[in-house]
């Protein structure tokens, strides 16, 4: 799947209507694969012509017909989010103490963890207790699939879970992982996998997914090493409209 975003929004919306850019985004795989590149261009070219000062590039499931199109254009590659898959049940974890989320009680110190595990990220970074409780709303939400670790009265680490029963076949998710960065390095973010895997694996679940940045190398090596291979990877391109075009000359210069 293909999607352009152009910035500001009211140029997106001119253009959204547009042939090149109906094409890009719903032509067949044939027609990408013949003419992205310069579906891409002309799109590039009226957003420039309109004023738009960015043009995103999102693609599920990028290939390298994707990525060609991307850099006949001069984008960017900024950023890389892979799908990875295993199958159930995985080896069992070791012995770790663990104990599920509470409702009402435990939001604090879960926000405090994840916002500071994952100040990098451009997603689950940054969270507030709207996010949470929004999450917490949601059908498949469950609290007896998200596990807390503990060293004394400190969050030390969790492991939070999510089942895609309307998947065919059903998938289990780890949906968010991490450990306080000041314990890192004492391997309790691969116990706690195997804890999640291994309640996903109870739930008559026979395979796992989990998404992971794929500049993340740590987390990637880990779940290679638990057996999970990279089934499918989402890249996003940008281009910055407010510089002139490649080959373009200088202002005022003609000819």
């Amino acid at each position: 799947m293909i999607r352009v975003h152009v910035t500001p929004a009211a140029v997106h919306d001119e253009l959204a209507g547009n042939d090149a850019m109906q094409r890009l985004a719903h032509g067949d795989a044939l027609d990408q694969a013949m003419y992205g590149w310069s579906l891409l261009t002309t799109v590039i070219a009226d957003a420039r012509a309109r004023g738009a000062t960015s043009l995103t590039l999102d693609v599920e499931g990028a290939g390298d017909i994707h990525a060609a199109m991307a850099e006949t254009n001069h984008m960017t590659l900024v950023r890389e989010l892979c799908r990875m898959h295993r199958d159930l049940p995985a080896p069992p974890p070791r012995p770790l103490t663990v104990r599920p989320f509470e409702v009402g009680r435990d939001e604090t110190a879960w926000l405090e963890v994840n916002n500071r595990a994952f100040a990098w990220h451009p997603e689950q970074g940054g969270w507030d207790l709207a996010a949470l409780q929004a999450r917490e709303a949601e059908p498949w939400f469950d609290p007896a699939g998200f596990f807390l670790h503990e060293i004394g009265d400190r969050l030390a680490g969790f492991c939070w879970t999510k089942v895609h029963r309307d998947e065919r076949p059903q998938l289990g998710e780890i949906f968010v992982i991490a450990v306080d960065p000041d314990l890192a390095g004492r391997g309790l973010g691969r116990d706690l996998v195997l804890i999640g895997l291994d309640w996903l694996a109870h739930q008559d679940l026979h395979h796992a997914i989990l998404y992971v940045e794929g500049d993340n190398e740590s987390a990637l090596a880990l779940y290679h090493h638990l057996g999970f291979e990279v089934t499918e990877t989402r890249r996003w391109w940008r281009l910055d409209l407010t510089t002139p075009a490649p080959g373009s000359p200088p202002d005022g210069l003609t000819g």
